[in-house]
């Protein structure tokens, strides 16, 4: 039997030049509860806006159980939304907004006749006042406001609203019901009660949910299956242990939680290198020597005294703060670089202190990098120039004015700069992730390109920064015409 209920299909969605949601493929199942999960601009809302029939994609095929819906308009879909400002009507009370759409709706009467010319005829009546005061009260039950169906909607409190926009949106009875960040605009004690709420409410209804959140532990609280989205592109599908415990990328990992993600080298199956510390772990399949990326959860490293046989690595405190049921201690550890980790345990330390560190094997979590070296099409602009992003770099080549190249550049030496003015183009902060003892940046250029750059320096996601790239770092290598190919 096929469980399927919604099945997207290499999606995509741009407007103008700038894509939104780039070859998106999911399969959603029937009585599931998903939630698209990422930050602010990865797609997420877009991706549910499609689903409803509010956005066309601009190509790739949306199914729902088994037929084709991309171009059906909304009203014809069996799928309701409830929005994060929840789109109540103000000229009507609770009981008038939750039977608005039941006054539209219509039902078959009877069983299909055949006409005179062979056409098969349905014929349909609206709901009567009695069938639909008995669906809204049987909606006010199911989010407990049995006594609020005189009340003017403005009256209400934020979670109330909330319940009133979700019965709205249920009793209709659809097969799957949307929502669009619906606890953002509460505070934290009633977002939290919701939270169960819902879960209450998908576990009793059975129908299928599919929740947009950039909330993490709203997320892995209510969710069989979390989808994670950056920049329009799905990074990891699973349940919400598997991508808390075992992240597709480093993305992933400092997304969801709290993450210490170092670089290392995998030096063999089963050992990693960090800062020139050899550590067990219990990964394999790796090359000999690969540069890696090693995320450590705060939890999973433990304090030891420098002289227990279980240190691994020494450190020295930075920090150390109550938290209620656990201490969060900052702390460098000696090596080749010196790394920052931040590490939860219930041991209290003292600034200053000298303390031992212990990982198990299984808590190193080792992952491919996902770009070794920036690379870029371009073109020799005139001797010893180069030009891509629409830039154009000095450089050190013989190759001729046109030549068709390909450029590339170590993260290391793309120089970021605070003023955009004083970079040779200009680029956006998307992504920023601290490695223990530097920051690796991900900046978009006006041209879509993604420079990867390392650098001591701190600043925020959306901040506009210069690239600049010394001659001498920049690696030229001609496109042969069989490579163009």
């Amino acid at each position: 039997m096929d469980d399927k209920i919604i099945e997207i299909k290499n999606v995509n969605k741009a407007y103008g030049d700038k894509p939104v949601v780039k070859n998106l493929s999911l399969t959603i199942k029937k009585g599931e509860f998903v939630t698209l999960l990422g930050p602010s601009g990865c797609g997420k809302t877009t991706t549910l806006r499609m689903i409803a029939g509010f956005e066309q994609p601009t190509s790739g095929v949306i199914y729902f159980n088994g037929e084709d819906i991309t171009t059906l308009p909304p009203h014809k879909r069996n799928i309701n939304t409830v929005f994060q400002k929840y789109a109540l009507f103000p000229h009507l009370n609770v009981f008038g907004n939750i039977a608005f759409g039941l006054k539209l709706k219509t039902v078959p009467v009877g069983a299909p006749t055949v006409d005179k010319k062979g056409n098969t005829v349905q014929k349909m009546r609206h709901l009567t006042k009695s069938e639909i005061t008995e669906k809204v009260n049987d909606a006010l039950k199911m989010v407990d406001l049995e006594d609020y169906g005189h009340r003017a909607v403005n009256s209400l409190s934020g979670g109330q609203q909330q319940r009133v926009a979700i019965a709205r949106a249920l009793v209709n009875e659809p097969q799957v019901l949307l929502l669009d960040e619906p606890l953002g605009a509460l505070d934290l004690k009633m977002r939290k009660d919701m939270q169960l709420e819902l879960m209450q409410m998908h576990k009793s209804l059975g129908i299928t949910f599919v929740y947009v959140t950039h909330d993490q532990e709203e997320a892995l609280t209510m969710s069989d299956t979390i989808v994670v989205m950056k920049d329009g592109e799905i990074q990891q599908i699973g349940t919400p242990t598997t991508v808390y415990d075992e992240p597709a990328n480093a993305f992933v990992a400092d997304f969801i939680g709290e993450s210490n993600i170092l670089s290392g080298t995998m030096v063999k199956d089963c050992c990693v290198d960090i800062s020139g510390h050899k550590f067990e772990c219990v990964d394999k399949g790796f090359k000999y020597d690969e540069p890696i990326d090693v995320i450590i959860r705060p939890e999973d490293i433990r304090i030891v005294a420098t002289t227990d046989k279980k240190c691994l690595v020494e450190a020295d405190v930075l920090s150390c703060v109550f938290k209620g049921d656990h201490y969060q201690v900052t702390a460098l550890t000696y090596g080749d670089e010196r790394n920052e980790l931040i590490i939860h345990d219930n041991v209290e330390v003292n600034v200053g202190d000298k303390i031992g560190l212990y990982i198990k094997p299984f808590d190193f979590h080792i992952m491919h990098k996902s770009r070794l070296i920036n690379e870029i099409e371009g073109e020799i602009y005139e001797k010893n120039v180069v030009e891509f992003c629409d830039g154009r770099f000095e450089c050190n080549t013989d190759l001729e004015e046109g030549t068709k190249v390909r450029v590339k550049v170590d993260f290391d030496d793309v120089e970021l700069t605070d003023d955009e003015e004083d970079g040779t183009i200009g680029a956006t902060i998307i992504s920023a992730i601290y490695k223990g003892s530097y920051w690796q940046y991900i900046v978009r250029t006006d041209t879509y390109y993604d420079f990867f750059a390392d650098n001591d320096y701190e600043w925020s996601i959306g901040d506009r920064i210069g690239i600049k790239i010394a001659p001498d770092k920049i690696i030229i290598e001609e496109v042969k015409d069989e490579q163009k190919a």
